[in-house]
């Protein structure tokens, strides 16, 4: 499967082929569902604490006496069987919401993303991205204008830019632009990925995909 490639000027400069292992995958919506859900999960933290009876305000006193009144027989107030007594068994703010999944089963689903977006035709590559100035404007207009050439692109609403951690340059120009989310190669999963409509790779970063994921 191919792609347009395009210049740092929006220029159709030719092709660029998709790996069939990475892009054209089978999808597996059940692994891609499991990623989300890990990814989600692992983002939790642990808020919620209730206070014991040993914590909660109140006097110690026995409530009424131990015998001769008819009632069941209770200690003081506090105790979790009464209105404004203690937590018997609530949260302490230590749960742990920590999922696993194995690297197998991860590539696995980043794949079948990936092949979703490049059956969508929602893939372009850039070629030498690295070498754009690190100014906004630049980047705003080199989107301006690939707008113009694919009816996708333009319609979409986030945009992901796929770059290697080493290009520095397009992480500093497209990070203040509305629309647009910078992504390092290295930390794609399913949930960031389906959070864009469109995704833009500069050429150097496909080569890698293409070769590891």
């Amino acid at each position: 499967m191919k792609i347009n490639l395009y210049n740092l000027k929006a220029e159709l400069i030719g092709q660029h082929d998709l790996s069939k292992d990475v892009f054209l995958a089978n999808i597996n919506d059940a692994l891609v569902s499991q990623s989300v859900r890990v990814f989600l999960s692992n983002q939790r933290k642990s808020h919620a604490r209730a206070k014991t009876r040993a914590e909660v305000a109140g006097t110690t006193k026995k409530i009424w006496s131990q015998k001769g009144t008819g009632r069941a027989r209770h200690g003081d107030s506090r105790a979790p069987i009464f209105v404004g007594g203690g937590s018997a068994h609530g949260p302490q703010g230590d749960q742990n919401y920590k999922l696993k999944i194995n690297k197998k089963m991860a590539k696995i689903a980043t794949r079948s993303v990936l092949s979703i977006f490049a059956k969508n035709k929602a893939i372009i590559a850039i070629d030498k991205l690295d070498s754009i100035k690190p100014k906004t404007k630049q980047a705003q207009i080199l989107v301006e204008k690939l707008t113009k050439t694919d009816e996708i692109l333009k319609k979409s609403k986030r945009i992901a830019v796929i770059i290697n951690p080493s290009e520095k340059n397009p992480k500093i120009c497209f990070k203040n632009l509305p629309s647009i989310n910078v992504l390092s190669s290295n930390s794609l999963n399913p949930y960031i990925l389906f959070k864009h409509d469109f995704l833009v790779f500069s050429k150097d970063c496909l080569d890698f995909i293409n070769k590891t994921k």
